[in-house]
């Protein structure tokens, strides 16, 4: 897979895209040099361009295997470090492909509430799925809460052209499994999605604040 592509875009568009929406990141400092998931709120289809963008490292996202019906679309994706995952159900090769990813030292992406939750707040995040604490802990490495804030007016629901608000991203503390040892893989995987979402609306309350 040649990663000439997405190398080019981060260091050229990425910085405009960045610039256009007067993005103001803070946190980095929490990102670990070895492998990690950045996991963050998701309020609208610019949050993974954005966070893709800004983080400190290449990210390699993971997106609903949907998106790859477009032959355009899904080429695109391949060549911009994303993978496919089948939503609502186990995905093997999914996992398989982020716990390689993730074992090899490299940043995976992923929205714990699955889709698009348009409503912000600390108490008000969308239901979350248990995927990135279990890979967190299959893969022994930490997750780090993001918070993204003025994307959902960016591209609100029926607005034809983007609007250019301004855009605050917030990494928070990282998340460690080994934090979580008490019980079976089932009550620390719950245990450790909890403690996820309380720093993700954390790091959300910081960036609004940013």
């Amino acid at each position: 897979m040649s990663m000439r592509l997405a190398r080019t875009l981060r260091a050229t568009l990425a910085h405009v895209l960045l610039a256009a929406y007067r993005t103001r990141s803070t946190g980095a400092q929490n990102v670990p040099p070895g492998g990690a998931i950045l996991a963050g709120n998701h309020a609208s289809y610019l949050d993974p361009i954005l966070l893709w963008c800004n983080a400190p490292r290449p990210v390699h996202f993971m997106a609903k295997v949907e998106l790859w019906n477009s032959r355009v679309i899904g080429g695109a994706l391949d060549r911009l470090w994303a993978f496919p995952v089948h939503r609502g159900a186990p995905d093997r090769a999914a996992v398989t492909t982020a716990t390689e990813l993730l074992s090899s030292g490299k940043l995976v992406g992923i929205f714990p509430e699955g889709t698009r939750h348009r409503t912000e707040g600390p108490d008000l995040l969308g239901t979350a799925n248990a995927g990135a604490a279990f890979l967190a802990m299959r893969a022994g490495v930490p997750v780090v809460p993001v918070g993204i804030h003025g994307t959902a007016e960016a591209l609100p629901r029926g607005a034809r052209m983007p609007r250019f608000p301004r855009v605050a991203i917030r990494y928070g503390q990282p998340v460690y499994p080994e934090e979580f040892a008490e019980g079976g893989r089932k009550e620390r995987v719950e245990a450790m999605t909890t403690e996820i979402m309380r720093r993700i609306a954390l790091a959300m309350q910081q960036a609004r604040e940013a």
